[in-house]
């Protein structure tokens, strides 16, 4: 990779979950929550966290069904990562995101984080799945 920092995004209707790596794209760690007000607010704020965080690469979520098709959340997701390109000059991949939420879920679950403080941290985590998955592909080099 070697393009400095990664930023994951688990990109929802209302919420846009943020993870980010490390310097050596080894760790994802949740970031942030952005407010989905409009597309290109939320645009404008993940162009203000690639630029804070010298990001060089982003992996946004893309929701396939169970059959591997795109439906309808995936096209929205398409529409905005092609907003979004048009704000930034780095390259933005995606990742198949099937179940990241429901894993994220149940790892908070499970570390013991109750109903309430999983809320608003749900979004973040499952970008830091969705990335930390992309991160250890790439290291093992089947990019």
């Amino acid at each position: 990779m070697g393009v400095g920092r990664v930023l994951g995004l688990d990109i929802g209707e209302r919420w846009i979950g943020v993870a980010l790596s490390d310097p050596s794209g080894i760790l994802a760690s949740p970031l942030t929550r952005v407010v989905v007000t409009s597309t290109e607010a939320a645009a404008e704020a993940i162009c203000q966290l690639v630029r804070q965080h010298e990001v060089g690469r982003i992996v946004a979520g893309l929701p396939y069904s169970m059959d591997g098709s795109l439906g309808r959340q995936a096209q929205r997701v398409q529409g905005f990562l092609q907003t979004l390109s048009l704000y930034l000059e780095i390259p933005i991949e995606t990742w198949d995101e099937r179940l990241s939420t429901v894993g994220a879920e149940r790892r908070m679950r499970e570390a013991g984080v109750g109903k309430g403080e999983r809320k608003g941290k749900i979004d973040a985590a499952a970008a830091t799945l969705i990335l930390q998955g992309y991160l250890d592909r790439a290291r093992s080099g089947c990019e």
